[in-house]
């Protein structure tokens, strides 16, 4: 499962502490944006079994890729209506590439020669609930759920969709942007002790 939206190191710790296999650095417009420099400084401690993110929406591939290189990232997320192309030039980074957007595009993982897709609501970022069981079955692949997912309700998402993974970032939120330890250590205990389990985001 992936925490995304990390600003913090306490919150960092937290999500390795508790288990998650991914966290992400939102390098584009958002509350949650940090710099490359601050995104590698928070990267720098995690192990190598867990993936560190950089997230980007719009941004040309060579910014992503000055960007992602200069927060010595493991992956990265191209977030909405990226074409192929933008994947296709960032894939000698060698880092692991997703692409997100919402249940209308493309849901076979890999089409766009991505390692993991996630599957995000229709309003992506809103952290409102969606209709999670009309994806089940539809994506192909790796790919993970996004979108309204807090401790409350993942085991419910996961078992509506059955996704191979989860992402969270507003769901453990006490405030816009602002992330909390114990909600993060809730949402991953919940994902964890639901139906089948969440598998890891590893390439």
């Amino acid at each position: 499962m992936k925490i995304c939206g990390l600003r913090e190191p306490e919150h960092v710790a937290a999500a390795v502490e508790a288990g998650a296999d991914a966290i992400g650095f939102v390098l584009t417009r958002s509350s949650r944006r940090i710099t490359p420099a601050r995104a590698r400084e928070l990267a720098s401690g995690v192990p190598s079994h867990v993936l560190t993110v950089a997230v980007f929406a719009g941004e040309a591939p060579e910014e992503v890729r000055a960007a992602a290189l200069e927060a010595g990232v493991r992956a990265v997320q191209l977030h909405g209506d990226h074409p192929h192309g933008d994947f296709t030039a960032l894939k000698d980074l060698d880092v692991a590439l997703i692409r997100a957007g919402a249940a209308s595009t493309d849901l076979r993982c890999g089409a766009f020669d991505e390692d993991l897709l996630i599957v995000d609501a229709p309003r992506p970022g809103s952290g409102e609930p969606w209709d999670w069981a009309a994806v089940r079955g539809r994506p192909e692949g790796r790919w993970m759920l996004a979108g309204g997912l807090d401790p409350s309700n993942v085991a419910v998402a996961i078992a509506a969709a059955e996704p191979w993974g989860v992402d969270v970032s507003s769901g453990v939120e006490i405030a816009p942007g602002v992330k909390d330890a114990g909600l993060i250590r809730d949402f991953v205990t919940a994902a964890r002790s639901a139906s089948g389990g969440v598998r890891s985001s590893h390439r």
